[in-house]
């Protein structure tokens, strides 16, 4: 014999799961290139910009602290060559050698200002790239996002990070579903007239190793 109130709730529950269903908009699922975005982010090339010129302005006040540390080098090694000499008398031997010492402790003091500029210098940089990274990919979500809810979007993956593997997560992806172009346009609408971009396509690129803002992954 059924029990009717069981079979009655059952039908109401098949009842309300069917209409959460029908409730429920149809998946559109859009890609964006967050990597390609972040990069081509006229923002990203100021920043890029000012990073190679305060590097610049380092490299100079580094090569300065070592042209003074091989100076204090110089006066050492003549110094230690003139308390060798047999000439000299007891005291003038003891005073050479004496300056001798002090000299290498300002070579050893000029070392380890080098190293803590170098250091302060390299997390300075990184510290800067971080933040204006973290900033940055905010504001291109938030793009990016009003653009994929505009085309009815009900959700929107990046597709530039790999796979757990190291190939990228996406195997195919129609063009069609891709937002990234469109994204770009809006977010460098604003691009001044004289960009990084502009000056660097006119010019030579800068030798040496220069800290760049990229977005891990990037192509």
């Amino acid at each position: 014999m059924k029990h009717p109130l069981k079979t009655l709730l059952a039908s109401l529950f098949l009842g309300l799961s069917a209409l959460t269903l029908q409730a429920q908009p149809a998946p559109r699922i859009l890609v964006v290139d967050m990597a390609e975005l972040y990069d081509g982010h006229y923002k990203t090339e100021e920043q890029n910009a000012k990073l190679q010129a305060d590097e610049q302005r380092a490299q100079v006040d580094l090569e300065r602290l070592n042209t003074d540390g091989n100076r204090l080098v110089s006066e050492y090694t003549e110094l230690v060559e003139q308390s060798r000499n047999p000439a000299l008398s007891n005291d003038a031997k003891t005073k050479m050698e004496q300056d001798a010492q002090a000299k290498l402790e300002q070579i050893q003091a000029k070392q380890n200002e080098v190293q803590n500029f170098r250091a302060n210098i390299q997390r300075s940089l990184q510290t800067r790239i971080q933040t204006f990274r973290d900033l940055m990919l905010e504001e291109i979500s938030k793009t990016a996002t009003e653009v994929a809810k505009q085309k009815g979007a009900t959700l929107l993956v990046d597709k530039s990070g790999p796979s757990l593997i190291g190939i990228s997560s996406f195997i195919y992806v129609d063009d069609a579903y891709d937002i990234t172009a469109e994204v770009m346009g809006i977010i460098n609408r604003d691009r001044p007239a004289t960009s990084p971009a502009s000056a660097t396509s006119a010019a030579p690129a800068a030798s040496g190793d220069t800290p760049e803002v990229r977005f891990p992954g990037a192509k």
